[in-house]
């Protein structure tokens, strides 16, 4: 009797999965890397989605360290079970002495270096984070997040700028290539697989459900 074959290895699944709402997302204020917390809006967000998560029957949670997406991973935790892994490398692109500030104030401050962030350089000026080493660390973060938990569903709470950039270097975009792809609205997640023979790929990208 020949042998029977050996089963294909189950694919690694990562969802990006964007923090509920802020009461800065609402007013058009930028966080960055500033520790801001969920709204009640975000906290019912995150409650919903969790939810509908909860279904794909994830292996892990991890997040970033910041609260907005801690207390987003906590929801998906509290149905769960799961622990939630924390990486300071999911943390959100640091946008230097815009951070705190409303999108009004930056363009009367600074109107070259916003010109320039709104064209897409990478490295508009006032110690933003260059796009580049944001994708680099945030992707370098999914990988070995993956190579832990080779085979699962990993729930990985981030940040909107966070998840595209890392997505992209995951699946080998040029830099230019990101400023085409729309922002995750909060609380939707990106889904990508990898497997040996197809590498990361993209299965859906703003996902509710």
């Amino acid at each position: 009797m020949p042998d029977s074959p050996v089963p294909a290895a189950r694919p690694t699944r990562l969802i990006l999965w964007r923090h509920g709402e802020t009461e800065w997302n609402r007013s058009g204020r930028v966080q960055g890397q500033i520790d801001v917390g969920l709204s009640a809006t975000g906290r019912e967000q995150a409650a919903a989605m969790a939810a509908r998560l909860a279904a794909l029957r994830p292996d892990a949670i991890v997040s970033s360290d910041l609260r907005r997406a801690a207390e987003t991973a906590a929801a998906l935790a509290d149905i769960t079970g799961l622990p939630v892994e924390t990486d300071p490398r999911l943390r959100e692109r640091h946008y230097g002495q815009w951070q705190g500030l409303d999108i009004a104030e930056i363009e009367r401050r600074w109107p070259q270096e916003r010109a320039r962030w709104r064209a897409g350089d990478p490295s508009p000026g006032c110690g933003i984070e260059h796009v580049g080493d944001l994708a680099e660390r945030v992707a370098q973060a999914l990988r070995d997040v993956a190579e832990r938990h080779a085979g699962g569903i990993i729930v990985v709470s981030t940040h909107g700028g966070a998840a595209r950039a890392g997505c992209g270097a995951l699946l080998g975009w040029p830099l230019d290539m990101l400023r085409t792809v729309g922002v995750l609205s909060n609380c939707h997640w990106i889904d990508l697989r990898f497997d040996t023979a197809l590498g990361w790929h993209l299965r859906g990208y703003n996902l509710s459900g």
